[in-house]
């Protein structure tokens, strides 16, 4: 979504006057696409959020598949950003282990190879949030 439709959908963005019923519709676009991706119907009466919690269950799910592989293999560099070659000028664009750190809080490596039974208690959490009364 974010490598091939998002840069069409925003193609001359920099000219736009965004007012807030251009971002709510960016907002709609965006979340038609996951739920789209996740092949979730409308008459499923599922929320915005469950689909967003549902994407970050997936990736952490996926990352710690990858991590715990015993060799090197190319999406495990990938994913890690151990490719070999020069840096890019400029700010470095937000990594695919970015969003995983961002979302935990955890040093990714670590948590994920020494124990992949918390990891995964993890991963069910974050697809399943508890709503706590305050």
């Amino acid at each position: 979504m974010k490598a091939l439709v998002w840069p069409v959908a925003t193609y001359g963005c920099e000219s736009w006057t965004l007012r807030k019923n251009e971002e709510t519709r960016l907002d709609a676009f965006e979340m038609k696409g996951l739920r789209k991706i996740l092949r979730v119907s409308w008459a499923a009466k599922k929320t915005n959020e469950w689909v967003v919690n549902t994407v970050k269950a997936r990736k952490l799910a996926y990352c710690g598949h990858i991590t715990r592989k015993q060799r090197s293999c190319l999406e495990k560099e990938i994913m890690q950003g151990t490719m070999p070659g020069a840096c890019m000028r400029g700010r470095p664009r937000t990594a695919w282990m970015d969003n995983i750190k961002t979302w935990t809080g955890l040093p990714v490596k670590e948590s994920i190879r020494n124990d992949g039974d918390k990891w995964r208690k993890y991963v069910h959490d974050v697809a399943n949030p508890r709503i706590e009364d305050g």
